[in-house]
């Protein structure tokens, strides 16, 4: 079998903690592995490393190679110019498999942000999906709703078919009177958003339905680039699956999802899995809670002390707070795109931002400066680079570093300093067995981290 993972959300109901360049899939909410990578694991399951094709945004395409690298080597990322929902997302991955040759194989279709514990029956499910697939049914699985959700799109069955149900009609997520009717009616499943069917039976529904897609796919190829040409992929429409083919087609079935599933789309959701203490509350990191109640209180960096409050979310990040009302934590999106009107950085990145060979930490920024600090792990380096608009001076505060510098090198221990001028090829590494960390001083007209040439880099990204 095959697999699709569409990462390319971004999370804005989970802001502050998902942002723009780090959403929510590449986030770890037990500390341990992240919502990519769980999803991963458990689709290697039923497919090789090169039956899995994980399709997100270019900007995101290092993090995801870099998160799934971690736990397997051989993994296939393609990379969207632009972000044009799950349609055309679905049919460029679809044609990655067409193209080498696996047209007639079963495909399986998952979002990279669902939680899913219990396996067995997630696998049992597959194969009842499995099985209807190969009738040349598109099989969507349903979530049996146990209570009247408005934050799910729903999916209306009749017919039985062995295994699972013929699909009546896809709506959208509801009012809560009308999700309370569609709960009473039994005729009604959460819609996961995960598909199987065979890659044929999806190609030839998308020519039907969504040809304007299909004509567009057949320009790109990943036998030559697996990044997608902006210039192709930005005459694709903007439209879900569930538009463009899932509500026109008569070839949809459902199979009921037999595991537990959570697609922590909210705050609501992160609190409704995670273990509560005796009050009822859920506390991550330096907490401290009097009188409270039935609450999720995150503290990222600094301590967070609470008193006399129920119901309640409260996120602390290193540059932003953001509290609600628990049960109306779906309106979060509705800040994070006030915040965006305005431009805010908030919206963008962390102030520490991981990357293969490390992390930074921006600490202050003004008129024609930026301060950070940078750790680069043992056995990294930096990619040999220049700036057209900045000058950078290095202060090593742990450890030794290795400095490339207009074709010298440079070791420079603790205490000592180098400066880069404007234009200059530079690389900043670590080939020793203890963290390198430096005060990065950048000074210049424009400080943005795509004011970087690269000319040579070990992971990829030239």
């Amino acid at each position: 079998m095959k697999s699709i993972v569409l990462a390319g959300g971004s999370g804005s109901r989970l802001w502050p903690l998902s942002r723009d360049e780090y959403p929510k899939q590449l986030l770890s909410f037990d500390e341990k592995e992240s919502l990519l990578q769980k999803t991963y694991k458990r689709l290697s399951a039923i497919s090789k490393p090169s039956e899995i094709v994980t399709i997100t945004n270019v900007k995101h395409s290092q993090n995801i190679k870099f998160q799934l690298n971690k736990i397997i080597d051989g993994n296939i990322v393609l990379g969207e110019p632009l972000s044009k929902n799950t349609a055309p997302a679905i049919a460029s991955a679809l044609e990655y498999f067409r193209q080498t040759g696996a047209s007639d194989d079963v495909v399986i279709i998952v979002p990279s942000d669902h939680l899913i514990k219990n396996t067995n029956d997630f696998y049992k499910t597959v194969e009842s999906g499995k099985a209807l697939a190969e009738q040349g049914y598109i099989v969507t699985f349903g979530i049996k709703p146990n209570y009247p959700e408005i934050g799910y799109g729903y999916i209306k069955v009749n017919e039985e078919l062995s295994g699972g149900h013929k699909v009546e009609k896809f709506v959208e997520k509801p009012d809560a009177e009308t999700a309370k009717k569609y709960l009473e009616s039994g005729d009604y499943y959460w819609n996961s958003g995960i598909f199987m069917g065979k890659i044929s039976v999806f190609m030839s529904e998308i020519e039907k339905y969504a040809p304007d897609i299909y004509q567009i796919i057949s320009e790109i190829d990943f036998l030559e680039d697996k990044n997608i040409k902006y210039n192709t992929y930005n005459k694709m429409p903007s439209i879900s699956i569930d538009y463009a083919v899932m509500e026109k087609s008569d070839k949809i079935a459902l199979v009921e999802l037999l595991s537990d599933w959570n697609d922590l789309g909210s705050w609501q959701s992160i609190y409704d899995v995670k273990e509560k203490d005796q009050n009822g509350n859920v506390t991550i990191g330096q907490v401290v809670v009097d009188n409270v109640t039935n609450s999720l209180i995150f503290s990222q960096k600094e301590i967070v002390a609470v008193s006399g409050l129920s119901d309640i979310i409260l996120v602390e990040t290193e540059d932003a707070i953001m509290a609600c009302k628990k049960d109306e934590s779906q309106n979060v999106k509705n800040l994070y795109k006030k915040l965006k009107a305005q431009s805010s950085d908030t919206t963008k990145l962390h102030k520490t931002v991981f990357r293969p060979w490390g992390y930074y930490t921006c600490m202050n920024q003004g008129k024609g400066y930026l301060t950070k600090t940078i750790c680069v792990l043992p056995k990294q380096k930096l990619s040999v680079q220049s700036h057209e608009h900045r000058s950078e001076h290095w202060v090593v505060l742990e450890g030794c570093a290795l400095v490339l510098k207009d074709g010298k090198e440079y070791n420079i221990d603790a205490g000592g300093s180098i400066d880069i001028p404007v234009g200059v090829k530079h690389s900043l590494q670590n080939p020793y067995d203890k963290d390198l960390k430096v005060i990065e001083v950048q000074k210049g007209d424009y400080l943005s981290e795509d004011d970087i040439i690269r000319y040579e880099d070990c992971y990829g990204r030239v």
